[in-house]
């Protein structure tokens, strides 16, 4: 299965060759259209000449930052992004070798222990921690023992929650749907 996150099909083909592009879209989808983050790693890539993390972990911060601000930005806010994105890199380079892969691979993690190490990484909260573990389990063949329940909700199959449930056009209307739905509960929460 391909990956159908960026609707775009060079930076959509990135995500399914470069776990370190598939973690950047992750990091980067808050606050902005999953499109637009999970295109994310193609602009940086395109602007570098590649998406290797020891380049981005060493990049100027201020030279990255602008990098990232370039039009089309990679972010809405990109200077903050940015930073992530290095602290992401540089976790990547230091606990890794540079290989995103080695996030689910180095030592064999359970989906637990997997779970643990999402949750680690800047800008991954408990949320999206279990919605890229789902994304993982669910299209990216990276099954550990227990992911789905490490996944909760997320890693349920059937569902249309979040971007591991994203294959086709109409699977992302529903997840968008679910979003709307989600969005309008929690303001009807905040008014009463």
């Amino acid at each position: 299965m391909k990956l159908c996150l960026a609707q775009n099909p060079d930076a959509d083909a990135l995500l399914d060759d470069d776990p370190f592009a598939l973690l950047i879209g992750m990091l980067l989808d808050q606050q902005v259209t999953f499109e637009t983050a999970f295109a994310g790693p193609k602009k940086i890539a395109d602007r570098m000449g590649g998406l290797d993390a020891a380049a981005i972990a060493d990049h100027d911060p201020e030279k990255f930052a602008a990098l990232c601000a370039e039009r089309p930005a990679v972010h809405r806010f990109p200077g903050s992004m940015a930073k992530r994105i290095q602290a992401l890199a540089q976790i990547i380079v230091d606990r890794y070798e540079g290989d995103a892969a080695g996030l689910w691979t180095a030592g064999e993690p359970d989906g637990k222990e997997l779970l643990r190490r999402l949750n680690g990484l800047p800008g991954f909260g408990e949320q999206k921690a279990r919605i890229f573990l789902a994304l993982l389990g669910k299209q990216y063949g990276v099954t550990p023992t227990g992911w789905r329940e490490a996944a909760g909700e997320f890693g349920r199959p059937g569902t249309y929650l979040s971007v591991a449930d994203i294959v086709d056009d109409k699977s992302r209307g529903q997840v968008r749907s679910y979003k709307k739905q989600m969005k309008a509960a929690a303001k009807g929460k905040a008014a009463t």
